[in-house]
């Protein structure tokens, strides 16, 4: 299939795949007799892969270490979870301060009017203290 046909099938834009290829995260695409990339299910596996990893949080360097060593000829297993499970590391981390922050917009949603009625009563006591320095 050419790289439109492709790109509709995978949701992948076909920049997004020329980029892919390019930086060696899906194989050489083959080409058709005019030039054309013809995409297989081979590719199409691939850049379903990558769109995951990427959207799981790996970083390019990061995916392109993994992908090298899932297509060496070399038992690369143990090297691989290591780093999936460094991935993982960072993608909780991610997680962990995300849901702070999340914590804390419910606890100022859930005290809003609390929060601003403490900050309306300190404005008008500045406001208070200033009439009272303008009037001495």
């Amino acid at each position: 299939m050419n790289i439109k046909t492709a790109s509709e099938k995978t949701g992948v834009s076909s920049a997004a795949i020329r980029y892919y290829e390019n930086e060696g995260l899906i194989p050489p695409i083959d080409r058709t007799a005019v030039g054309n990339r013809d995409i297989d299910d081979r590719i199409i596996r691939r850049i379903q892969f990558v769109t995951q990893m990427r959207s799981a949080g790996m970083s390019i360097d990061s995916l392109r270490q993994y992908i090298d060593l899932f297509d060496s000829p070399e038992e690369t297993s143990e090297a691989e979870q290591t780093l999936l499970r460094e991935q993982l590391t960072e993608m909780e981390a991610k997680r962990d301060d995300l849901q702070v922050a999340i914590d804390h917009l419910h606890d100022k949603l859930d005290h809003f009017y609390e929060h601003m009625q403490a900050t309306a009563d300190e404005l008008h006591e500045l406001d208070r203290q200033h009439a009272e320095k303008s009037e001495s």
